[in-house]
C-alpha cells in the first residue's frame, strides 16, 4: 500500500473536524489507514488518495453524502467501558447522586444527559447504579440520555449487547450476571435497567433540543480531541444545558481551566464541576 500524501491525509482529518468538532492531529494521523481498512475493502480501493477521489469524483456535483459519513464514523474513537476511570466514578453513588436526591426532593425528579456516551456502557453503568438502588428512587422519574455524533454507536447503544470482552471491561462477575442475559455469545442488558436509559444521535457542538435542564452532565473524553475554541463554544452548550444547581463530570484528563468561565471546580470532588452562579460558588457541603 503506497504511503498516503500530506493533501490526501490533510483532507480525510478537515472532513473530521468539520462534522464532529474533532482534531485529528499529524501525531494521530498514523490510524487513518487501519481505521479506513473496512470501507477500502468495500469499494474496491486500496489508499487514501483513492478514497479521495471517491469522495469527490464529479466536479460541480455535491459530495458523495454516504461516504463521508462512512469515513466520519470510522474515524471516530468510541473507546469506552463500563464504570470507566472507577475513583472518579464512584464520587457519583457516594456524594453526586445524595447531594442531588436533596436538591430534588420537591420534584422527585432527576434528568442525566451522558454527553459522547459512544456505544452506551457509561449510561448503563449510571441505569445500573439505580436498578441496584431501586428501594431508595421509588416514586422518583429518573431519566438517563446519552447521546452521541455517531450514528453507529447510538445503535449500538440502543440495542444495549454487547461481547464477553466488552462485559468483562469494568465489570465484576456478579454485575454481569445481575443486570445481563447471556444470549449467544454475547450479554444483552436486563429491562430493569434499561428502563432508566434511552439515546439519541446528537452533535455536541449543536444546541440541544428543547433546552432541556439537566441536573447532571457528564461529558468524559469528549474535549480531549478539541481545539480550544471548540472547547469553549462546548462548554457553552453545556452551560445552556446545565441546571443552575447542577454538575459537570469531565475525564480525568480534562478540565476548565484557561477553556471557560462558565463553571467552576468543585472544592471537594475530583473532575466534578458546577456553573458560575451564587448557588453553585463555594463547598459542596454549602451547597446541599
Amino acid at each position: 500500500m503506497m504511503e498516503p500524501s500530506p493533501a490526501a491525509l490533510q483532507i480525510i482529518a478537515d472532513l473530521l473536524t468539520m462534522h464532529t468538532g474533532q482534531e485529528l492531529t499529524e501525531s494521530r494521523r498514523w490510524r487513518i489507514g487501519s481505521a479506513l481498512a473496512g470501507l477500502f475493502r468495500e469499494h474496491g480501493i486500496t489508499n487514501v488518495e483513492q478514497l479521495v477521489c471517491l469522495l469527490d469524483e464529479q466536479p460541480g456535483v455535491p459530495p458523495n453524502y454516504e461516504l463521508v459519513r462512512k469515513v466520519v464514523e470510522a474515524l471516530l474513537n468510541n473507546e469506552t467501558y463500563f464504570f470507566r476511570d472507577k475513583p472518579t466514578f464512584d464520587q457519583l453513588p457516594n456524594s453526586i447522586l445524595p447531594a442531588l436526591a436533596k436538591r430534588r426532593a420537591h420534584t422527585r425528579r432527576l434528568s442525566i444527559w451522558s454527553a459522547g456516551c459512544s456505544t452506551g456502557q457509561e449510561v448503563y453503568s449510571l441505569a445500573m447504579l439505580f436498578a441496584e438502588q431501586r428501594e431508595k428512587w421509588e416514586g422518583w422519574t429518573i431519566e438517563i440520555l446519552g447521546t452521541d455524533v455517531s450514528q453507529r454507536a447510538i445503535a449500538a447503544a440502543r440495542a444495549g449487547r454487547y461481547s464477553q470482552f466488552e462485559v468483562q471491561r469494568g465489570l465484576s462477575v456478579s454485575q454481569m450476571l445481575t443486570h445481563f442475559d447471556e444470549q449467544g455469545g454475547a450479554w444483552q442488558i436486563r429491562d430493569e435497567a434499561r428502563a432508566f436509559a434511552r439515546f439519541e444521535q446528537h452533535n455536541i457542538l449543536e444546541q440541544f433540543p428543547g433546552r432541556k435542564s439537566f441536573d447532571l452532565i457528564l461529558c468524559r473524553n469528549v474535549l480531549l480531541y478539541f481545539n480550544q475554541q471548540t472547547r469553549t463554544h462546548t462548554f457553552n452548550r453545556l452551560a445552556e444545558a446545565l441546571a443552575g444547581d447542577g454538575f459537570l463530570m469531565l475525564g480525568a484528563g480534562e478540565t476548565v481551566a484557561g477553556q471557560t468561565d462558565q463553571f467552576v471546580p468543585s472544592a471537594q470532588l475530583v473532575g466534578l464541576f458546577q456553573p458560575r452562579t451564587p448557588l453553585t460558588i463555594g463547598h459542596l457541603a454549602a451547597a446541599e
